[in-house]
């Protein structure tokens, strides 16, 4: 039990034309033996990136992309919302001391500590590695990223 994140990266297949590239990731995924042969594969979706009780950011993705509703949904997320976050990050790395202001924990039902702790900052330090690199992918306008949660 606890809180788990998940950030999902989600992209819609154009299947046409039929050469291209979304056509090829859906002919190869459809192959695979999942159900009716008649399905056609409109979408792939990986996970971006999870965290385990990282509650300042959940925190933050509960305040700026679910309008404070924590309920366990699955969210849109835009990609200038995940550079700010990013920023935030880089910010508090480089001044321990606004971590409080610009990233506040949340205490909540087994959402690990609250304290400013090397479990948050390694957190914060992996948020920051982990979606600076999801940025260098040129491809990154073909996604669509959604956050959800699960305590």
């Amino acid at each position: 039990m606890g809180l788990d994140m998940y950030l999902t990266a989600k992209r819609y297949l154009c299947q046409y034309p039929e050469d291209g590239v979304d056509a090829k990731i859906a002919q190869e995924v459809g192959a695979l033996p999942i159900g009716n042969q008649g399905m056609r594969v409109k979408e792939i979706s990986c996970e971006a990136m999870y965290w385990r009780k990282a509650n300042a950011i959940h925190r933050w993705f509960v305040e700026q992309c679910q309008s404070g509703v924590d309920d366990c949904g699955e969210y849109y997320v835009e990609v200038d919302q995940l550079i700010k976050l990013r920023d935030l990050c880089s910010t508090i790395l480089k001044d321990h001391a606004k971590a409080p202001d610009v990233l506040p924990t949340q205490a909540g039902f087994f959402f690990g500590s609250t304290e400013f702790d090397e479990w948050f900052w390694e957190d914060i330090k992996r948020t920051e590695v982990e979606l600076t690199a999801l940025f260098e992918n040129p491809d990154i306008k073909r996604w669509d990223f959604y956050y959800r949660s699960s305590w």
